[in-house]
């Protein structure tokens, strides 16, 4: 199989942590074709130059709190066929771009998007979906284990996800890269509504899995609260002119302020936010409507070729995935063991079990360790029953058949 040269590009602003753990994940991506271009403020800039040989990624610095326009400074520096983004409080699977990048050999295929796991590391956060020129999504059924090519119709545009997305260079440069007039949130939606008035196909990939953080943030703090609707209000105001009939426009975000009114109450009720809280984030959400009434629209340019050519970036095709499994009082034995699987240069992942029926959770540590820790009779697919009465061989072998729906893990050790 042919591997097309692939552009993985990351916007980072004031998040170092979080985009060192994205970028050794990157590093531990069994690809060989690839380059990674950091759209990054000046504290992920220190980041990269202390952390990792800068003289390998394309970095472009950008300290403006707008994602469009920072992902277009990406897709103008980098060289690959295809451009694939991931966010910097996320990290990919290592077979990502195996399962992903196969999309394209399909000539059709514009763009592609695979599955986004949610903080538990196990529970999907983002599959295949549809989207509509309101904004709502609907769930679309596709194979698990295979790539499906989805034509948009006059109604409903292939969902993909920012944090989880590949899309031609060549189609990306022609649209002009995202439109900076979504400073936040509902950047990638507007740019598959524009792919289906074009009529172009995308690709779900689900394989190609990507786990979702969360990290805080300026708009957000770690527990996913919001801290401000501002930027989201406005982006919605800005999709509706874009896409939606005008004479739908008033009853399409009266059913947006009250969906969100209806979050914040969920929040308030568990005691994530207070009354004053709630009353400060939809007067922020309504100004943020107001603003984005009245942002300009304009034609977007082409994006200009690349100034430099590609720059490959190593990573580690061909190696092995580890399943190291043991008892939690083992710890810092299995650790110590997936520390020494790293300097092989292979891939750990750490089944650490206690004798419980405790939920499953799997993470993946900044040193470069994947560990999924829980009962030795909990659950890790959600949908399966609450308690499992096991021994931890019988238990290892069953987490390893559910992880090599996207991963190749060898037996446990």
């Amino acid at each position: 199989m042919t591997c097309l040269p692939v552009s993985v590009v990351i916007v980072s602003r004031e998040r170092p942590d979080a985009l060192d753990r994205c970028l050794t994940g990157i590093s531990q991506l069994d690809y060989p074709d690839l380059e990674v271009v950091v759209v990054a403020c000046p504290a992920g800039m220190t980041r990269i130059r202390s952390r990792f040989d800068a003289r390998r990624i394309k970095t472009v610095p950008f300290d403006t709190p707008n994602i469009s326009e920072a992902r277009n400074l990406g897709i103008a520096a980098a060289a690959g066929e295809v451009i694939a983004f991931i966010d910097d409080d996320a990290v990919p699977e290592p077979l990502w771009l195996r399962y992903l990048m196969p999309a394209f050999n399909d000539a059709e295929v514009m763009a592609a998007g695979g599955y986004v796991v949610g903080r538990n590391g196990i529970s999907l956060q983002w599959g295949a979906r549809s989207v509509d020129h309101g904004g709502h999504t609907a769930p679309i059924k596709v194979a698990d284990n295979a790539i499906t090519v989805l034509h948009p119709t006059a109604q409903r545009a292939i969902k993909t996800e920012g944090t989880n997305m590949a899309v031609r260079r060549d189609v990306l440069a022609s649209f002009g890269g995202f439109d900076p007039a979504f400073r936040f949130y509902m950047d990638e939606t507007d740019l598959n509504l524009r792919l289906a008035r074009e009529g172009l196909a995308t690709a779900i990939v689900p394989q190609a899995r990507v786990h979702h953080g969360f990290a805080p943030s300026i708009r957000r703090r770690a527990d996913r609260t919001p801290k401000d609707l501002t930027e989201i209000g406005a982006s919605y105001a800005v999709f509706l002119r874009k896409h939606c009939p005008k004479n739908q426009h008033d009853a399409q975000i009266a059913t947006f302020i009250s969906n969100q009114g209806q979050r914040l109450l969920r929040l308030m009720q568990s005691g994530q936010l207070d009354p004053l809280d709630v009353q400060h984030l939809l007067k922020g959400l309504k100004s943020g409507i107001a603003q984005g009434s009245e942002r300009p629209l304009t034609n977007q340019p082409s994006l200009p070729k690349p100034s430099t050519g590609f720059l490959p970036y190593p990573t580690k095709t061909g190696t092995r995935h580890i399943l190291i499994s043991g008892r939690r009082h083992q710890r810092a034995a299995l650790l110590d063991k997936a520390r020494t699987v790293l300097k092989t240069g292979d891939i750990p992942v750490v089944l650490c079990l206690s004798h419980t029926a405790l939920y499953h959770h799997l993470r993946y540590l900044p040193e470069g360790i994947w560990l999924q820790t829980g009962g030795l009779f909990g659950r890790s697919d959600r949908a399966a029953p609450l308690v499992q009465m096991t021994r931890l061989q019988p238990r290892a072998k069953a987490e390893r058949r559910r992880m090599n729906q996207s991963w190749n893990l060898s037996p446990a050790l």
